[in-house]
């Protein structure tokens, strides 16, 4: 058995993406953990998986929800620099507590998320096998390539290389304050140099949830990368019978289109951009179902389901839904693209945060669906384009070979696979490929 501690940044959506490979890494007899701040262990709900908190003096129980308030709407560039120092701060916590706790846990191997330096340096500066893995966008850089934060479509030409290169400039700049954080702990760890995130990716492996196609063309990935497609594959999604999927599907009898509309876990505070959809979706004649994700109140779900013909839920069950939607409203979070390419669900991309404008980006460029703005996008533009969704087969045939990848990647057991040989561990499954 082998014991691997997970760390990863203190958001729900990328801690429920590796508790999928944490429950496919213990049904092998393997042993998981997750560390972080003590607010972090309500996102750990498998009692077969464990947690453990470090962080209490600086990251005490109960401050976590203020520091997620900032993040979804950080507002003003003052709010923006404090989301970047949150993001320092975690990162300096964990420098700082994790290796007493790798140690006291006697921990083997750190499977590290991509958009926290903390867990690879530290593995790396105690001598520990680390695997690096991609929750949202893979943050590999390469010449010429658009970063996730950026809303560019790729183009092969000097014009697109150079508005890249400016743009990346700025964007490290404004992250100034987080390089400075991974430059001073990497110097107290005993590392080589470096201040960046993907300058703190795993030599053994690294595993990203999407699949080639639907990148932007990438020519300088290691070997050791690899194409996984998304954690949350089908075939471990719970089976749900008719009764259970009632409440999210329309009427067997209904004729009308079927459309989904979701923001996340964190950004989903966004009751008007919820309502034009809803009046988009009224314009259209279609169905539609909203999961909010605790963005909205009782009298904001009241106010939605009186337009048109309109069902809000919490929570739902996104897979199964998704197999059935005709297309799906998404702010373009990497889990629910690979999803709905996955179920070829042309995607309506409303990009508002952290990596959102490259998939958008990315959504667009494969061809799988359109983009709008959140913000400027009126009823009539997203009605627009949702019937362009609806109408035009040509999404759903650039969806097909995409789909054909996901579904023959290999999602958490191939990730389990790709693990365990990096590690010369016996592989519990035959290899997918």
């Amino acid at each position: 058995m082998t014991h691997f501690a997970v760390v990863a940044p203190a958001l729900y959506s990328h801690f429920n993406t590796l508790m999928v490979l944490a429950r496919e890494l213990v049904t092998r007899g393997h042993r998981v953990t997750f560390i972080h701040r003590p607010d972090a262990a309500a996102y750990v709900k498998d009692a077969r998986v464990g947690f453990h908190a470090i962080g209490a003096a600086t990251h005490p129980a109960g401050s976590l929800p203020a520091m997620l308030a900032r993040v979804a709407n950080p507002g003003s560039p003052l709010g923006l620099r404090r989301v970047i120092l949150d993001m320092a701060a975690s990162t300096e916590m964990l420098c700082r507590e994790l290796p007493a706790a790798l140690k006291a846990l006697q921990v083997d191997c750190v499977l590290a998320d991509q958009m926290e330096a903390a867990g690879g340096m530290v593995a790396e500066s105690i001598g520990m096998p680390f695997i690096s893995i991609a929750c949202a966008l893979p943050v590999n850089r390469e010449p010429g390539i658009p970063l996730p934060v950026m809303p560019f479509v790729y183009e092969d030409s000097e014009r697109a290389f150079k508005i890249v290169e400016g743009s990346t400039r700025v964007y490290d700049w404004m992250m100034g304050p987080h390089h400075r954080a991974i430059a001073a702990q990497a110097e107290r760890l005993g590392l080589a140099p470096r201040s960046m995130l993907h300058e703190c990716l795993s030599p053994l492996a690294q595993i990203a949830q999407i699949v080639p196609g639907f990148d932007f063309p990438r020519r300088e990935l290691p070997a050791h990368f690899h194409h996984v497609g998304p954690l949350h594959a089908a075939n471990v999604a719970p089976a749900l019978s008719p009764d259970e999927l009632a409440p999210f599907l329309p009427p067997a009898s209904s004729t009308r289109p079927f459309i989904y509309a979701s923001l996340g876990t964190l950004v989903s505070d966004r009751y008007p951009l919820f309502k034009r959809i809803a009046k988009a979706c009224k314009q259209l004649d279609a169905d539609l179902l909203i999961a909010h994700c605790g963005g909205v109140n009782d009298a904001q779900v009241r106010s939605l389901e009186a337009i048109g013909s309109t069902r809000v839920h919490a929570y739902v069950p996104q897979l199964a839904v998704l197999e059935r939607a005709d297309a799906i409203v998404s702010h373009a979070g990497a889990n629910t693209i690979m999803e709905a390419v996955a179920a070829r669900t042309p995607i309506l991309a409303l990009p508002i945060a952290f990596d959102h404008p490259g998939g958008a980006a990315r959504v667009e460029y494969s061809g799988v669906g359109l983009r709008a703005s959140p913000r400027m996008s009126s009823v009539a533009d997203l009605t627009r384009k949702l019937r362009r969704l609806l109408a035009e087969p040509d999404f759903a045939a650039r969806m097909a070979p995409l789909s054909d990848a996901i579904r023959v990647a290999g999602g958490a057991p191939r990730a389990a696979d790709i693990i365990e040989t990096a590690l010369h561990l016996p592989t519990a499954v035959a290899s997918h490929g």
